[in-house]
Order: C-alpha cells, then structure tokens, then sequence
C-alpha cells in the first residue's frame, strides 16, 4: 500500500480529525490523503437529526465509500457512528479520547435568568438542562460548530450545548462558560474519542493503524457503544453513559431519562468485559429500574 486514503466528512472540524490521523500516520512514516464526503447530516440543517435517521446520517456516506473501495478507512467523531458496525467494515482503532464533556456556551447555569434560552439538538442534553433547570426555554440548533457558536446572542439565544472535545479541536475553549460535570450531565456514547473503521480483513490497513490505538479509549467506547446496542436506539432519545479503564477494569456510568427532564434513572457497573459490562448497565436501567416507562421512551 502506497498510501492509506482517509474518507472524512468535509466540516472544519471534520477534516481537523481527518488532519490529526493523517499526521499521526506520517509520524510512523505512512503516507495518507484525505477523501472528503458531504453526508445527508451536513446538507439539512433545516431537519432534526431523529427525524434523518440519527447518528447514520453523519457516518453513513463515508461508511460506503470505504465499502466500494473509494478509501481505506473512515474517521468519525465516535460519537456520530451508530451502534452497530456495517457488515464488511470493523472499528479498527480508537485514536484518542479527549475531554467527553459538554459545556455551555455564552452563559454558565447560574448566569442563565428564569427562562432564558439554550439551543441544542440533542434531546439528551436538552432533557439534562430541564432535569437541572426546567424553568430554561430549550430550543433546536443545527449546523457545523461554526454555525452553532454564532447562534449565540442571535434570535434571543442566551447560550448553546456544545461539546468540550469540539472547541479543543478547534481551539475555541475560552468560548466556555462552563463545563457541566459528566458525573450529572452525561456525555453522549463515545463524545470526545475518535474512531477509525477500515474494511473487514484488510489486515495490511489494521496493521498500519495499530500505532495509533489507544487501548484504554478502545475499551471505554467499546462499553460505551454496547450500552446504546442494548437500549436499540441512538441520538434520538435521551440516554448517554460514560466509561473509565482503571487498573484493568472498565466502570460504566449511564443515564435514561424523560424527554421532559422530570424523570430519569442512572446507574453504574464495573467488570473486566466492556461489552458485558456496558450491555448490562442498559438493560438494568431499562428493566429493573423501568427507563422504558420513562416519557418519551417505547418498549
């Protein structure tokens, strides 16, 4: 293999992830070239996420392009890439993970009056802000980070959601007003790693993506990405979970709640198998603890 062809979306920060694989393959003397992809996700931004599909719209288009042979792996926020792997494709490696929080852009919690308004277009973080603060008037928000930022100050937007990881990568922390402690605002599955798939048995790409792994971030997604399987679902109701390897164990923190924000059930696990581990969280906050008679969730 002359070069590894990288298949990225074409978002600024997209590309900036597509950009720091690339760099971290030439840093172990692999060449590489970006193949950017428009997804249905970044077309509409007049439309719901749930109502495309979810978290495939993102992934979906780059997915395929490595399927027919267009490029030799796809990079992906992991938290964009649902639950379930194509067939014909595996999740080669897990790059890095950095912060997994979110954080309030334009005012902090307490700098938030009796109904001010915070945009986001997640119904997992706009349930987390009603559980702290229903009194918040919660609106949509779509578009590439860019977009979102600007939405601050517009149209009587007080402050937005965004992802810690996001403003790192793009060098925008000092937009945060305050980061929302993951141990009660629970991240997305997989926020802050990335996640690169290749072709099922191209063992020559694999090999050459192995330097770039790190073990403990596989492990934590890995839990994290069983506990959405579980639940069947993706960014369309409210859930999310966190995950930490400590001393070769993988401990899982997860979260169901209401779409109103009045209710929610958590929960956490610890063992040696992620998949064990983060499957079971899932089903016991959907079963024993009655997630699935939450609003908003359907059996």
């Amino acid at each position: 293999m002359t070069e590894v062809r990288i298949a990225t979306r074409r978002s600024p920060l997209a590309l900036h992830q597509a950009e720091s694989v690339r760099d971290r393959l030439a840093a172990v003397g692999v060449a590489s070239r970006l193949v950017t992809f428009e997804t249905v996700g970044d077309q509409r931004h007049d439309v719901p996420l749930a109502s495309m599909g979810g978290q495939g719209v993102f992934a979906g288009e780059i997915q395929r392009a490595v399927l027919a042979g267009e490029a030799d792996v796809a990079v992906h926020s992991a938290k964009d890439l649902p639950s379930v792997v194509p067939a014909g494709l595996t999740l080669a490696c897990v790059s890095e993970r950095r912060d997994p929080a979110d954080a309030l852009v334009g005012r902090s919690l307490a700098g938030l009056g009796p109904g001010a308004t915070v945009a986001t277009g997640s119904p997992r973080r706009r349930a987390l802000l009603l559980e702290r603060r229903p009194d918040l008037h919660v609106v949509g928000l779509r578009g590439n980070m860019s977009t979102r930022l600007a939405a601050v100050g517009r149209d009587g937007v007080d402050a937005i959601v965004a992802a810690v990881a996001a403003l790192e990568r793009l060098g925008a922390t000092d937009l945060v007003a305050q980061r929302l402690d993951p141990a009660w605002f629970v991240p997305q599955v997989g926020q802050g790693a990335l996640a690169i798939e290749a072709r099922d048995g191209d063992d020559e790409t694999a090999g050459l993506l192995s330097s770039l792994n790190d073990r403990d971030a596989f492990v934590a997604v890995s839990a994290e990405r069983a506990f959405l399987a579980e639940l069947g679902t993706g960014c369309s109701i409210p859930a999310g979970a966190f995950a930490e390897v400590r001393d070769g164990r993988v401990r899982i923190s997860g979260v169901m709640i209401g779409v109103d924000g009045a209710t929610s059930v958590r929960a956490s696990r610890e063992g040696l198998d992620p998949v064990e581990v983060g499957a079971a969280l899932a089903a016991h906050l959907r079963d024993e603890r009655h997630g699935a008679d939450l609003p908003g969730w359907e059996r």
